[in-house]
């Protein structure tokens, strides 16, 4: 009676595209419910979805080769076009800061494991594709991995007599070793060299100081008789550093207005400045006191009012072509993008999504709302014409063959690091034609985990027919060690160098290794381990480099020595 059940449920060898959609099902559903359980302070999250498709496809669930093929390149590009999405400003803005060095460092290491299994290619006489998988593997990568089987399907399109191993085997049996070979370097490192989280954070706060930190907003009188008569545009012309002077008051009078350059300051003047803390300090020291003055603040004529960006007719125009003071009395304070708080300069070119603060009156307000757009509805709604194209895009990017004389066949970016580098571009220059970069955080997440859980069944159930027969046949043991190599060696390095000679704090240390090694459970394990979100900063610092890298490695390793 329930034989239709039993035919659905259980697997079978050839299946059809409903058994293969269950089997797909099963493999996520399960493997999100065992991510969850906690190991002491440790959670695997959708990296167990790995490891139940390893399951089912050991106890004889498979999925028809087509929909195998498309469930894990459409995952990938997912996957990657949404972390290029959600890290891409941070990326780039971190490279003025900290962000060259770290990506160094993270590189170094990169690179330092692709020698490692050059070496152990001559050492072992292992063919490169099982040790491109193992060091995939070692490392937890899952956009190498697929740029090295992309790579495979390329060189067996050109050269169909020759075979090849599976990289996803070695991949399989050496994805543990990486995720606890890092979260055990993390505890053994933070016992040995004796830290403690609260110093540590003490120590990066310090370092802060003179770095980007959030906007203020503070009030101030003007006293200093050296200022008085001076308009503003000379004051912080000759200040010298970014300062928004959001509000005016005279003394003596309650009227509140939003200033002109042009306009004079007097003496007493109550200003409302926005900026960095250190830089809006050092102006009202130079300028005058602080002040305690409340009418500046509850003025009924002024208010502020954050507006999204949302029309087209004003995305990529900087705020001097808007000119929204001359124009509606209505002065930008500050912008907030992706996360992060920007000082509204004449330049500043605006992005689809973006938030303005701005102060006015209702009826300024009100104007430029229509012209913005300012529709939260409408940033709400998935944008899939933009999503689509961005994805096209990168899929364009991934397949130009690029020839290189010396190997067999073109090399291409692949589906893995072609959306990637879109996804980066597209994020740092706020998009191209229709194709922007704002995509609210609950869709990238979702695209995100999406991605990454389809392709971890896709490769897990492929990698678990036979899983257990290849670990004998291929003394699966012996992998594991030649992993343990290209984990750890690269990992005591990094640390050491990154510690003692690069002296980086060993928070954001943690989170070069979790980005290093491109493993989201050793990045949650870290932050719950030294109770800080530090190590998320620099895992996003560091993350779309080694990505790219990685998958360069792979692809490389891959056309040089098969």
């Amino acid at each position: 009676m329930l034989e239709w059940l039993e035919t659905l449920l259980l697997p079978v060898e050839n299946p059809t595209v409903t058994q293969s959609i269950v089997a797909i099902m099963l493999a996520i559903g399960a493997g999100i419910f065992f991510g969850r359980l906690k190991m002491g302070k440790i959670t695997f999250g959708v990296s167990a979805v790995m490891f139940t498709g390893l399951i089912l496809g050991h106890f004889g669930y498979r999925i028809q080769p087509g929909i195998l093929d498309f469930i894990r390149d459409f995952g990938l590009i997912l996957f990657v076009y949404g972390i290029g999405l959600q890290v891409g400003p941070s990326f780039f803005s971190s490279f003025r800061n900290e962000g060259l060095k770290f990506n160094i460092l993270a590189v170094s290491t990169v690179l330092l494991g692709g020698v490692i299994a050059i070496a152990l290619y001559y050492v072992t006489g292992l063919k490169m594709e099982n040790l491109v998988g193992i060091m995939s593997g070692s490392v937890t990568n899952t956009p190498g991995l697929g740029a090295a089987k992309n790579t495979l399907e390329e060189i067996k399109n050109s050269f169909p007599d020759r075979v090849f191993d599976d990289p996803a085997i070695g991949y399989a049996i050496t994805y543990p070793l990486g995720v606890f070979g890092i979260i055990g370097t993390i505890i053994l490192s933070k016992i040995l060299l004796k830290i403690d989280p609260d110093d540590e954070m003490k120590q990066f706060r310090k370092s802060k100081i003179n770095r980007e930190l959030p906007l203020i907003h503070k009030k101030m009188r003007v006293t200093n008789p050296e200022f008085f008569g001076k308009t503003i545009f000379q004051v912080i012309k000759d200040f010298g550093k970014d300062i928004v002077i959001s509000r005016l008051k005279h003394s003596g009078s309650e009227a509140v207005k939003s200033p002109t350059l042009d306009i004079k300051l007097q003496n007493r003047d109550v200003l409302m400045l926005v900026g960095m803390d250190e830089d809006v300090d050092e102006f009202i020291a130079l300028l005058g006191r602080p002040s305690t003055d409340l009418f500046i603040e509850s003025d009924s004529d002024l208010r502020n009012k954050n507006i999204f960006v949302t029309k087209e007719s004003v995305i990529h125009k900087n705020l001097a072509e808007l000119d929204l003071f001359n124009t509606y009395d209505l002065k930008v304070t500050r912008v907030f993008r992706a996360g992060r708080e920007i000082l509204p300069r004449p330049s500043l070119e605006l992005f689809y999504g973006d938030k303005l603060r701005v102060i006015g009156s209702d009826e300024a307000i009100a104007q430029v709302e229509s012209i913005i757009g300012n529709s939260e509805k409408k940033l709400l709604e998935p944008d899939f014409l933009s999503l689509f194209g961005g994805l096209l895009l990168g899929v364009i990017l991934g397949s130009i063959p690029i020839v290189i004389p010396s190997l067999p066949v073109p090399i291409k970016l692949g589906f893995a690091a072609g959306p990637l580098i879109v996804a980066l571009l597209i994020s740092r220059y706020g998009g191209i034609s229709f194709i922007h970069s704002y995509i609210n955080n609950g869709a990238i997440y979702f695209m995100k985990d999406l991605g990454i859980c389809l392709f971890f069944a896709a490769v897990g159930i492929h990698a678990g027919e036979g899983f257990y027969e290849n670990f004998i046949k291929y003394n699966g043991w012996n992998w594991l060690l030649y992993g343990s190599a290209i984990t750890f060696i690269p990992l005591i390095i990094m640390l050491v160098v990154g510690r003692f000679f690069m002296k980086i704090n060993f928070l954001q240390l943690a989170g070069i290794m979790s980005g290093s090694y491109t493993d989201p459970a050793a990045l949650s394990f870290s932050t719950n381990y030294l109770d800080s979100d530090i190590p998320i900063q620099s895992y996003a610092q560091v993350y779309p480099l080694v990505t790219i890298f990685r998958i360069f490695v792979a692809s490389l390793l891959i056309l040089i020595f098969t």
